[in-house]
This record gives structure tokens, C-alpha cells and sequence, in this order.
């Protein structure tokens, strides 16, 4: 029987012209003509004899080479290599990292073009964020090549395209490696494995019918490509009792290994059908995701609780309202901080659109009016999924909130709905009359008190709010106990002239009980402690 020659590929509308995969094809097949890349059908073998699978596709970021015949029917895969354990298997939250390095990872993938980047004396842009009060600083960069071992960095007009051309989905995978790497004890070295059907399930792609199966795979493995293109180093000072450290220059994630998965069809066309990963989280983990030294206290094991459908939001989305995308992901790691604070309109107005586009809107009017819109517009989008603002009545009033915000409390009753109207009508100022003249210089000294979010969110902010204030009452504990220390019940008595046994007769103790207390064998209950502050004359003055 004659072995039938293998297909050849075709390059797609889909290249951006790069160049990658010319040098790499043991045939020649790939030529460049007036600009453009295509496959001579003559040369192209699929690779075989040479390599286990087209290079040409398996280092394409955008998947621009295709089989020349279509595939059509179901994408069937016999062998797979083992992933790593599925996340949100309660159907609503998994934890994830959420150190200060992921963070700033996410609003980079999500918001890499209206941030402010700078660039080096050897033209490579980066990124710079100082933390604890300008004591420490991490910069971030993007490397040149996302599964390189070596860490060289972008520069020039290259990078900044390549900014320019991140996709703010990629934030996306970005939370998901983040979970995935929780459930390692050593996600530094260990590695996790991930594939596209996984990935589809997070992202809710699999629902996706308007996608095909080729479509879906680009856009995964471009998305892990840019998650992993994140550069960083990290000058931490010292916290608490956790030494300063730093991180020298590493990736983000790391990418050490892409499986294709190919299924050939009856006339021998290779089609690629599904992708593994093989990711392993950067040297931050070892210092804010170490559970074994953070039990020495000696390192940080900083995380959250990522809600499974704040990854469906951003899907949904991103395109139509960029602005809210990124207010829910930078509020996914700010809810950390407390649930009851309140945050400037203008510290959102700068995470969703970037200060170029705020400063444009103060010299302009037009430009003014719009980015108003689109604000309001977003916070109605955050509002339709649980996300709900508590507006600041001093500083944002009725008079210059959202309409979407002053009808949530239209009836639904058609008779009680027409009694609001007449009354409405009957104000010196109705609902839905124009802003106020000032309203921009208004909004940008308005806050929000909090947000209010959907039950599967606040649960868990709950259950971090009650861990935080158990660690402050017992700090606090322990700075009352170190007030009323050994020494402390020894040189009052003294003081007062009181022998032990006279002090545990007045106090209704045993003598061994004073004896081995002011020996700091043990330390008083709260009960005890507040009779010996008062027989010794130690009670604290009220404030």
C-alpha cells in the first residue's frame, strides 16, 4: 500500500508578518513575496522526517498556518498528556495568588496600553512600581521571546507595538495560573499542566458556538503566550519580622513546554485539534507563596479567592466596555484591603482609561462629555453583574449620580410607576434633566463609599474580614498582656508594700498562683488580669 504524501499548509490572513517561521522549515517551503509570507504546496511535507510536528504552527503565536482542506466534523483526541487539578469544583471560587507582583501583572496585561511606561538607556520600555512607601519597587518588562530559556528583553518600536497589542483577555489567564499554582507547595519549582479544553471551560469559550475550534485555539495560545511574555524584578524592604529580598530578573510564568495536538484526517491533512501547557510560576513565589517558610515567618503566603465568574465577565465584556473589565479585575485584588472603604471616582477613572485620556477630557468638552458617558456606562455594566457602587451622599448626591442609579428605584407596578413620574415631574429638578453645569469638577472630588458585591464574592471578603480582625483583637490582647507583664505585677506590689500572700488573698488566688505568674511561667486571663490592674493600681486611664 502507497503511503499517501501529507498535505500541505497554507498561511492565513491571520500573519502579521513576523517572520519566525521561515528560517525554521527543513524544506524552504515558506517563501516571502512583496511583504507577505506563504507556503510553496510543492515543498511543504508537514515536517515529516524531520520533526514530530509542523514547526511552522507550533511557533506561530497568531496559528497562521492551516491545512490547505478544511476540517469539518468533531475535533476527536485519543491521547492526552495528564492535566493538573480542575479549579472550581464548588462551581464558584478557587484560591489564587494575589501578591502584589500579580497584581501588578494583571492591570499590565489588561491595561499595558494607557499605562505609562518608560524605557531604559538600551531602549527596552519598562514598567516601574514602588511599593511600601517608595521603600521597594518591582519593574516589569516583556521578553522577546515567551518560551525562551533566555530573558532577553523587548526594545524599540518592536516593544511598543507589542504593548500596543496585548490583549486584555490574557489578564485572564494570567488569574487562572495564578489559582492553578495554590495548589502546589512549591509552585517555583513544580510545574502544573493545563489544557485548552480546561481553558475553554474557565473562559466559558465552550459555550462559545460562534467560535470554531481552530479560532478558539489561536486565541488560547496566544493568550498564554502574552501572559507568559512578563518580565520582573522585585526589591522588597523589610516587613515585620520577613527580611527584605530580591528578585532578580525572571519571568512572571514560565512556559517550558507547548504540546500540539494533531488528528489526521482520510486524505491526510494534519489538523491541529488541541494544546497543553506545561506552566511554572517565577522566583515571587518563593518569597509571597511559600507556605513552609511562612510558617517560620520568614517569607509571605499572600492569596484570595478568585470567583469563577468574574473570568466570564471579562470575556464578555472587554470589547464593548474595556473600562469595566478592568475596574473588576483591579477591584478583585483592592476588595482585599477592607470592604468598608471608599475610593475616589478619580482613582477609577485612572484604572479604567489611563491618565492620557484624563487629561485629554480636561482640555476638551467633547472629549469630556464622552469619557462621562462611558464612565457612568461602566459602572452600569458593573451594577448588571453584582458589583453594585454605594455612592458618598456629601460628595456624590443624587444630582450628579448615573440616571441607570437614580431609576433603581422605579416600581415595576405600571400605576406606582406613573405616580413617580407625576410626582418626579412635579420637582424643581427632574430625574432625567441634564447634568449640572460642573459636574466633571464635582465627580473628580466624588467617591464611592464601597461596593457591594454578588454573594459568592462577599463570602469570601467576609470570611477575610473576620481572619483580619481575629489577628488585630489578638495583637491588641497581646499589647495589653506585654502592658501587665511578670515585672510589671512584681514592681507594683512591691510598691505597695504587699506580700505575695497578701496579694493572693485580696485577688482570691493562691499564693503559688501569684508566685508563678510574676515568674512569667503563664499570663492572666482578661477576667484576672483586669482584678490585678485594679488592686495594683494599674488600670489604664481612659483615652
Amino acid at each position: 500500500m502507497v503511503k499517501k504524501k501529507p498535505k500541505a499548509y497554507a498561511i492565513s490572513g491571520s500573519c502579521d508578518g513576523c517572520g519566525t517561521c521561515q528560517p525554521q522549515c527543513p524544506t524552504g517551503a515558506i517563501q516571502l513575496e512583496d511583504g507577505r509570507y506563504w507556503i510553496e504546496p510543492g515543498l511543504c511535507n508537514q515536517c515529516e522526517g524531520y520533526y514530530s510536528e509542523p514547526l511552522c504552527l507550533a511557533n506561530c503565536a497568531l496559528e497562521s498556518p492551516v491545512p490547505l482542506k478544511t476540517k469539518k466534523g468533531r475535533n476527536k483526541v485519543t491521547q492526552r498528556i495528564p492535566t493538573h487539578i480542575d479549579l472550581f469544583i464548588n462551581g464558584t471560587q478557587h484560591p489564587f495568588a494575589s501578591a502584589m507582583a500579580i497584581w501588578e501583572g494583571c492591570t499590565l496585561l489588561s491595561s499595558a496600553s494607557v499605562l505609562s511606561w518608560d524605557a531604559d538607556e538600551n531602549g527596552h520600555p519598562f514598567y516601574r512600581r514602588s511599593v511600601k512607601q517608595g521603600r521597594g519597587e518591582m519593574t516589569f518588562w516583556l521578553a522577546k521571546d515567551p518560551k525562551a530559556k533566555s530573558l532577553k528583553r523587548l526594545r524599540g518600536a518592536t516593544a511598543y507595538a507589542t504593548i500596543e497589542a496585548i490583549d486584555p483577555r490574557a489578564a485572564c489567564l494570567h488569574l487562572i495560573f495564578a489559582a492553578c499554582a495554590t495548589t502546589l507547595e512549591q509552585p517555583w519549582e513544580e510545574e502544573f499542566t493545563i489544557s485548552d479544553r480546561q481553558i475553554e471551560q474557565y473562559l466559558g469559550l465552550d459555550k462559545r458556538k460562534d467560535i470554531n475550534k481552530a479560532d478558539k485555539l489561536t486565541l488560547i495560545k496566544s493568550l498564554v503566550r502574552q501572559s507568559c511574555q512578563l518580565l520582573v524584578s522585585i526589591h522588597w524592604p523589610q516587613q515585620g519580622k520577613i527580611k527584605g529580598f530580591s528578585v532578580e530578573l525572571d519571568r512572571l510564568w514560565h512556559l517550558p513546554y507547548t504540546k500540539h495536538h494533531f488528528q489526521e484526517d482520510s486524505e491526510g491533512c494534519r489538523h491541529l485539534v488541541g494544546l497543553t501547557f506545561k506552566i511554572r510560576a517565577g522566583m515571587w513565589a518563593k518569597h509571597f507563596l511559600n507556605k513552609q517558610d511562612y510558617r517560620k515567618r520568614s517569607a509571605f503566603y499572600q492569596y484570595g479567592h478568585l470567583p469563577e465568574f468574574v473570568l466570564n465577565a471579562v470575556m464578555s465584556i472587554w470589547q464593548q466596555h474595556i473600562g469595566a473589565s478592568r475596574l473588576i479585575l483591579w477591584l478583585l485584588f483592592k476588595s482585599k484591603m477592607g470592604l468598608r472603604q471608599s475610593i475616589a471616582v478619580s482613582t477609577l477613572m485612572r484604572v479604567a482609561y489611563g491618565m492620557e485620556k484624563i487629561e485629554a477630557a480636561n482640555c476638551d468638552r467633547e472629549k469630556r462629555k464622552r469619557l462621562l458617558r462611558t464612565f457612568e456606562s461602566d459602572l452600569e455594566v458593573l451594577n448588571r453583574y453584582g458589583i453594585r457602587p454605594v455612592f458618598d451622599p456629601e460628595t456624590y448626591p443624587e444630582e450628579i449620580q448615573p440616571l441607570w442609579a437614580k431609576l433603581a428605584d422605579l416600581p415595576e407596578d405600571a400605576e406606582e410607576a406613573l405616580e413617580f413620574w407625576i410626582d418626579d415631574g412635579s420637582r424643581d429638578r427632574r430625574l432625567t434633566d441634564s447634568s449640572p453645569r460642573g459636574k466633571w469638577l464635582r465627580l473628580s472630588k466624588a467617591k464611592i463609599l464601597r461596593f457591594e458585591f454578588p454573594a459568592e464574592w462577599a463570602q469570601s471578603l467576609t470570611k477575610l474580614e473576620k481572619k483580619r480582625q481575629y489577628k488585630s483583637n489578638r495583637k491588641s490582647q497581646s499589647q495589653q498582656n506585654s502592658d501587665l507583664s511578670a515585672d510589671a505585677i512584681s514592681e507594683a506590689r512591691k510598691n505597695l508594700g504587699m506580700s505575695q500572700r497578701e496579694l493572693a488573698k485580696v485577688t482570691g488566688k493562691s499564693q503559688s498562683w501569684i508566685r508563678d505568674l510574676e515568674k512569667g511561667r503563664f499570663r492572666a486571663k482578661p477576667e484576672d488580669r483586669a482584678r490585678l490592674q485594679e488592686v495594683l493600681g494599674l488600670t489604664r486611664s481612659p483615652k
